[in-house]
């Protein structure tokens, strides 16, 4: 159970979606895991182009609770409590979720599984990766140029140092390479998502 406090600021920032999805009897979550600069949220919104789903990105949810994000330790275990909190609630509403987290290591994926099983959802796994020669030149241009889309700060030496945390994901999941047409892909987890 949750603290009084995860669930405040779950609940801010829940209050802050314009349009929820329409509810579904047994809700989707697509959980979008990979390395910074390897094109989840990319990924994630040309996702949510063709299924009506709510987009949680991590880096977005983190500049709302913490207007200067530190990015310790204690402030992501925070981060994500709050936000295993807010899908577990949306999930038991019926609203279809597309989870945007780098979400490198198993043991936070195995809160993902058990809230799933616990509430009779669907989970679609899927690991994004790029050639790092991509993803560095990614990094330096998303640092040259901030965009308003862009909400993480991850740069190169973030990487490098995320890499060493990185571990395979032990379901069934889907792997994109984002440095080659993603369409496929995304035409295959649509075609998942709507079974």
């Amino acid at each position: 159970m949750e603290g009084p406090q995860v669930i405040a600021d779950a609940q801010r920032l829940a209050s802050s979606f314009s349009t929820l999805p329409t509810a579904e009897a047994q809700p989707t979550i697509i959980v979008v895991s990979g390395l910074p600069g390897t094109g989840k949220s990319h990924f994630s919104r040309r996702l949510a182009e063709r299924l009506p789903f709510l987009i949680l990105e991590s880096d977005a949810l983190r500049k709302q609770l913490f207007p200067k994000p530190t990015y310790s330790a204690e402030e992501s275990a925070y981060l994500f409590r709050t936000m295993y909190y807010m899908i577990e609630e949306l999930l038991k509403k019926g609203i279809p979720v597309i989870l945007d987290a780098t979400n490198l290591e198993e043991r936070y994926r195995e809160r993902l599984y058990n809230i799933t099983e616990r509430l009779n959802a669907r989970l679609i796994m899927v690991s994004v990766k790029a050639p790092p020669e991509v993803v560095q030149k990614r990094l330096k241009e998303r640092m040259a140029k901030k965009n308003a889309r862009d909400n993480s700060d991850a740069d190169w030496a973030v990487y490098q140092k995320m890499q060493m945390t990185a571990e395979k994901i032990s379901r069934h999941h889907f792997t994109v390479d984002t440095s080659r047409d993603i369409t496929p892909a995304i035409d295959k987890i649509v075609r998942e998502a709507k079974r």
